[in-house]
């Protein structure tokens, strides 16, 4: 079985944070300008905090690609933490520790219950590598991943659908404009939601508080057939929700019409089939959210994620001292004020990866030609079964 995989590695004020993308096929043209676009975008977005102004990622393609062009050996890819001057004391890797240590753990965050499991005396021996920093990567790899897909006319988009509470309008918006260039600084297309998400955004801000939301991330052009029913850990659905569920502070996903399924009749919720004038079967609704029996049907594969408000407050909430046992204020980090579309982008990147490995499972990827003809073959094979019957 080919299998794509990547991993990463370093910690927030480290030196640098590196990925491994293993699994791409050789031949595929990369874009170093659009993995940095995507980077940017993580680091944008109405209500992020003073770390985004001091790091300006930009990527390093240390292994697996020689001019433009993937080889078929590991991707490494690394970003440079620009901050790591200020920090080279307290985040050497030999010598003696410097700096305070953090011992007050923050509720909402991996602080106490990773203290505990690793027996650490340092909170910032957790909090640096659960820190959502560590997303920079997977940005960059679902980036190489989004070229990937664009390669097969696949695109991944994503927009933001409720920040604090304030929802956006289904019917002001245009789905058509889906991956366009964002203009409304939260990432919303419903105009008249984004100016309250920002307003919503500016108040909590005042408070020293935080905001969550709800972001959507859409996949076009999926073949049908993707992932499979044979077994539970290789249904697409679940590691889509896997991934997603993946991402810092996400704690709820759901596909197609999702929870409303939990509510409705079957009449209203399952997505009725029709033949079209070419003799392919299609689907007029697409509740399903792309997904049927664990795998991709033909349609654009919806998935929306909800992100709790970060737990990083200006005003501390009440915690525990894991030095001294005793009640206190949690401890202060730097933070944004709400990291919603900077999540979406994320979840672009997880996605992207998903059906990535999905593709590479399905059709091989020792080289990108050789991958291109068996998609063209399996898609055709599939034509003939309902048109030439």
């Amino acid at each position: 079985m080919t299998m794509l995989r990547f991993m990463t590695a370093g910690e927030s004020h480290g030196p640098c944070l590196t990925a491994i993308l293993e699994g791409l096929p050789a031949g595929l043209k990369l874009d170093e300008a659009a993995i940095n676009r995507d980077l940017a975008r993580r680091q944008g977005g109405y209500g992020r905090g003073g770390r985004m102004k001091i790091e300006k990622d930009k990527v390093q393609v240390v292994s697996g690609v020689r001019f433009g062009r993937t080889l078929g050996g590991p991707v490494t890819l690394q970003v440079v933490n620009r901050d790591y001057a200020n920090w080279g004391g307290r985040m050497a890797p030999f010598g003696e520790p410097e700096g305070p240590k953090v011992t007050a753990a923050r509720p909402g965050h991996a602080d106490l219950t990773g203290v505990m499991k690793y027996d650490r005396e340092d909170v910032r021996d957790i909090l640096e590598r659960s820190s959502a920093r560590e997303t920079t990567m997977r940005v960059a790899v679902g980036a190489v991943c989004k070229e990937f897909l664009r390669a097969l006319g696949i695109t991944v988009v994503s927009q933001v659908l409720e920040i604090g509470g304030v929802k956006a309008d289904p019917a002001k918006i245009d789905r058509t404009k889906l991956g366009g260039e964002d203009t409304s600084e939260v990432g919303c297309l419903d105009a008249d939601a984004a100016a309250k998400m920002r307003e919503a955004i500016d108040a909590a801000k005042k408070k020293g508080d935080t905001l969550g939301g709800v972001f959507e991330v859409t996949v076009r052009g999926v073949p049908a057939g993707l992932g499979t029913h044979i077994q539970w850990d290789r249904r697409l659905d679940a590691k889509i929700a896997a991934a997603m569920m993946s991402i810092q502070a996400i704690k709820g996903v759901e596909i197609g019409a999702g929870f409303l399924c939990g509510s409705l009749p079957g009449s209203q919720i399952h997505d009725e089939v029709f033949l079209g004038t070419d003799g392919m079967p299609y689907r007029k609704t697409n509740r399903a959210g792309g997904l049927e029996g664990g795998m991709s049907n033909g349609e654009e594969i919806v998935v929306r994620a909800a992100m709790k408000p970060i737990p990083t407050l200006m005003q501390p909430l009440n915690s525990v001292d894991v030095e001294s046992h005793e009640e206190v204020s949690a401890c202060k980090e730097r933070s944004d004020t709400c990291a919603v579309q900077a999540a979406a982008v994320v979840g672009e990147a997880m996605m992207a990866f998903v059906i990535s490995e999905a593709i590479c499972e399905k059709f091989g990827s020792d080289a990108i030609c050789d991958l291109k003809r068996a998609i063209r073959a399996y898609e055709e094979r599939i034509r003939k079964g309902w048109c030439e019957r």
